[in-house]
């Protein structure tokens, strides 16, 4: 997967679903991402086990190879709002499926896992703050990526209203915004808390604005758009 257009990208969103739905969506960011120390990967608890916001001090194995954490990073972060429980990643896939686009891009760096179950919007702006504060202690050049699907099984012409709502708020990096339009729309994108925190840290890493490389829903794959999952690649710069 070579670079298309490389970007000083400070956070990003990317889909989780299988990756002959999303993966095309997802690789819009990852071909644009710096080479990095670390990439701290946030996703949403699907299974609601372990700790509500964990971080991962575990290395992890796909195809591709062993990709290691950060540990000087998550020493840091541990007794914070961010707990270490490997348990609420053990039968997660939300930050999983993102690590081979990475091994792909690069050699040599590092990952910081955190899963959140607790995604309300105070919770998410504190993770945020408290990954940003880490690095810049630790001089650590970084990026976060937010784990996220957008509308869940909704008809494509509703999935497409609702998501770009959401994604307007996103884009103008605008966390109690994009809260009230979940409300509103009663919108179903599973990460919300993982986008709210990269954009909470994205801002203290220098973030100023937000892009939408491309937006799509699982119906372009499969034909069927009476029932669609919505994915956007999105970056901070």
């Amino acid at each position: 997967m070579p670079p298309v257009e490389e970007m000083p990208i400070v956070g990003g969103v990317v889909p989780h679903a299988g990756y002959v739905y999303s993966g095309r969506i997802a690789a819009m960011v990852y071909s644009r991402l710096p080479k990095r120390e670390t990439y701290v990967i946030l996703g949403p608890n699907h299974h609601g086990l372990g700790s509500p916001v964990a971080l991962s001090r575990d290395s992890w194995r796909t195809a591709l190879g062993v990709v290691t954490p950060d540990l000087e990073l998550a020493d840091l972060l541990t007794g914070s709002i961010i707990d270490h429980d490997e348990a609420a990643h053990q039968h997660e896939h939300s930050i999983e499926v993102q690590i081979p686009f990475l091994q792909k891009r690069f050699e040599d760096f590092k990952i910081l896992a955190i899963s959140m179950g607790m995604q309300d919007e105070e919770t998410a702006v504190e993770v945020g703050e408290e990954i940003a504060r880490a690095a810049l202690k630790l001089g650590r050049k970084c990026t976060v990526i937010a784990s996220s699907d957008f509308t869940h099984y909704e008809p494509r012409e509703v999935a497409r209203k609702v998501d770009s709502q959401v994604i307007e708020a996103i884009l103008n990096m605008d966390i109690p915004q994009i809260y009230s339009r979940v409300y509103r729309f009663n919108a179903s994108s599973c990460g919300i808390g993982p986008i709210a925190a990269t954009i909470a840290a994205s801002r203290l890493l220098g973030a100023s604005s937000g892009k939408l490389l491309c937006y799509g829903t699982s119906g372009d794959v499969s034909g069927d758009y009476s029932q669609v999952v919505g994915y956007g690649a999105i970056v901070f710069t």
